[in-house]
């Protein structure tokens, strides 16, 4: 008995150092030390049966809505996030979005012209986006939305980066109401010209 508890112990270590050593060299792996969640516990949401339905339109009975602004964080539902789109700035990069999905939901279509910041690896991001978002007059910051809280964290991540937390909204409907109230989407790479509805 004591000896197949020995054994298990030593899978174990044997185990978790194999674990540590692929994190500390995969190129997707976490970082240990950092704090994907900034120190809470967040509630989940409700959620609605319809895509379509205006669950994230900004009202204040929405719980996403109520959770960020209890953040800091300003929203804008579908309706201002396809103004901001169409706004002239948008063009001159004072207006940008940012998708904080991961590679694969980005590539696989992405609001056009917006930059990727995967909130957990920011490091990889971090080069690029922030310079834009400096310079930027309005940061719109979008995920999957509805129970998706990348956004969230991506756009604490920003204003925890010196970004003016008066710059930054959340487009609390994300890319699901935005393809749902047929925008085009951008497939691939930013400014890939590859774009559909």
């Amino acid at each position: 008995m004591k000896r197949v508890l020995l054994e298990a112990l030593l899978v174990a270590a044997v185990g978790a150092v194999v674990a540590f050593a692929a994190n500390a060299f995969s190129p997707r792996g976490l970082k240990l030390a950092q704090d994907y969640f900034h120190g809470e516990t967040l509630p989940v949401p409700r959620t609605k049966t319809d895509p379509t339905d205006t669950f994230a339109t900004g009202t204040n009975s929405d719980p996403v809505v109520t959770r960020l602004r209890e953040k800091g964080l300003q929203v804008v539902n579908g309706q201002q996030a396809a103004e901001l789109f169409h706004d002239p700035l948008y063009h001159q990069g004072a207006i940008i979005f940012i998708d904080a999905r991961n590679d694969e939901h980005y590539q696989g279509g992405h609001i056009p012209g917006a930059y990727q910041f995967d909130n957990y690896h920011p490091e990889n991001y971090m080069g690029t986006v922030f310079p834009v978002c400096q310079s930027a007059q309005k940061i719109v910051v979008y995920c999957a939305g509805g129970n998706c809280e990348d956004s969230q964290f991506a756009a604490l991540t920003l204003r925890d980066a010196q970004i003016p937390g008066e710059k930054l909204f959340v487009y609390t409907g994300g890319i699901t109401e935005w393809t749902n109230r047929g925008n085009a989407i951008e497939i691939g790479e930013r400014n890939s010209g590859k774009t559909h509805k």
